[in-house]
């Protein structure tokens, strides 16, 4: 067998491999479609018949009493973005019955500085007596013995704690939407709307097609089956009894110390009680097609974006797996594997690309006269084509869903950063691989983060 068989045979059989695992990955994506699009038409032949839509604004105006609402902003080497953060939270919000909790550390000097610097009673800085960073679990777990402390010196009840990163710009109505809501589940999910970034359209842009097909179809299907909603770690709220009931189970730590993904966890294990998780997503204002939503600058560089999906992949994927296991009905284990399938996802597709480029090198030595012949097996070709509809399929829902939310311009470039995404998500997995076989203790992996000059209007936010 000379050189260039070997390399046929060898494009052929990562063909072959990577063509079977998109299908496969292909075929639940589409059933995650199919149900997406039915459980719509349904809501439109029936509920939406007999109920007006609701809007943010509305259900907000209703609401009798403002119950007083906790926001933890977990900080570690934050200085740049902390205090434009708080001072627009504080101008922005419209509502009257809370506190921020901003964790800081000992040896972080510049960030308790940038706090100091906001004079606000509803500010409440929580000095974290250890060196940093630690992990954002432990630091939340800080934030939450405060708010007891806090909780007892007033003499009052928090009804929620709500998720918060540095760099968030907190919708105006986001408290408001979670007072009126709280008292319906022990779990509520605003979406995440990644900021556009014109300096940075491709790395950070893929994060808004990701999102916005992940926020207002992932999800909507999740909760829909009765699987448990993972919480994002911002724009999120969870009511204080349900909280309290898993800090009991859990020597007093109610977020996971040992995991980088304690937030995605958080919404599993109330889910594991029995508890009801939801996902909500409602338009702002009638005439608008903003939602209440969190939102901010994600990473923008290669590397950045690395860090963070490896991140996510190891502790939703691998020590997800491990802390969590496999539990629930069909629904919940189904919402688990593809929560899992991270990592192999980035294998087929370093596979897929592999088989691709050698296929490409073959054609190209055939047609400059070399001594090359490349056939396809007629079943591999028949699953290319499959694959190719599929895709066709795949890539026109990540159109839509990211026009839907950004304009028609960015649903166009969502094509392209597919590739640019699967990139990432080849180098991530490979990263998170590497961090969990090294079986380190886990510690604050964060990103650099910027807040935006320019705020997002409150009709369109």
């Amino acid at each position: 067998m000379t050189f260039a068989q070997i390399l046929t045979q060898f494009a052929a059989e990562l063909a072959l491999f990577s063509a079977v695992g998109f299908l496969l990955f292909a075929v639940n994506d589409l059933a995650v479609d199919l149900l997406y699009f039915a459980r719509r038409l349904w809501r439109s032949a029936t509920v939406y018949r007999r109920y007006p839509k609701a809007f943010a604004q509305t259900l907000v105006g209703r609401a009798d009493t403002q119950q007083f609402i906790a926001v933890f902003v977990p900080a570690w080497d934050e200085s740049a973005v902390i205090a434009a953060m708080l001072r627009a939270t504080l101008q922005r919000l419209d509502y009257g019955n809370y506190r921020i909790f901003v964790g800081l550390y000992r040896n972080d000097p510049a960030t308790a500085a940038a706090v100091a610097s906001i004079a606000d009673p509803r500010v409440e800085p929580v000095p974290v007596e250890v060196d940093g960073p630690t992990t954002k679990a432990d630091c939340l777990n800080h934030l939450y013995d405060a708010l007891i402390a806090f909780e007892l010196r007033e003499n009052l009840s928090a009804a929620a704690v709500v998720l918060h990163d540095a760099e968030d710009v907190v919708h105006p109505l986001e408290l408001g939407v979670f007072n009126a809501l709280i008292d319906r589940a022990a779990v509520i999910q605003l979406p995440v709307q990644p900021l556009i970034d014109p300096q940075s359209r491709w790395i950070a842009g893929h994060y808004c097609d990701e999102f916005a097909e992940a926020h207002a179809k992932e999800l909507v299907v999740r909760e829909a089956i009765g699987a448990s909603v993972p919480l994002a770690g911002v724009g999120c709220a969870i009511a204080r009894t349900p909280l309290a009931r898993l800090a009991a189970l859990h020597d007093g730590h109610p977020f996971g110390g040992g995991t980088l993904t304690e937030d995605y966890e958080m919404g599993l294990r109330l889910g594991e009680l029995g508890l009801k998780t939801i996902f909500v997503r409602m338009p702002a204002v009638p005439g608008s097609r903003g939602v209440v939503a969190s939102r901010g600058n994600f990473p923008a560089t290669f590397g950045e974006a690395v860090r963070q999906k490896a991140r996510w992949l190891g502790g939703i994927a691998l020590a997800g797996w491990d802390r969590l296991g496999w539990s629930g009905g069909i629904g919940e284990r189904w919402m688990r594997m593809r929560d899992r399938r991270g990592p192999i996802a980035a294998l087929l597709l370093l596979s897929g690309y592999s088989a691709a480029f050698l296929w490409s090198q073959l054609w190209l030595a055939e047609a400059l006269g070399a001594p090359v012949h490349v056939e396809i097996d007629p079943v591999l070709s028949t699953l290319l084509w499959i694959n190719l509809w599929l895709l066709i399929w795949r890539i026109a829902m990540r159109m839509i869903f990211t026009a839907s939310v950004y304009g028609w311009r960015e649903g166009l470039r969502s094509v392209p950063r597919l590739v640019v995404g699967n990139l990432v998500a080849i180098a991530a997995a490979a990263r998170a691989l590497m961090q969990y076989s090294a079986r380190r203790a886990p510690s604050w992996d964060k990103t650099r983060h910027t807040f935006p000059a320019r705020l997002p209007g409150e009709a369109s936010a």
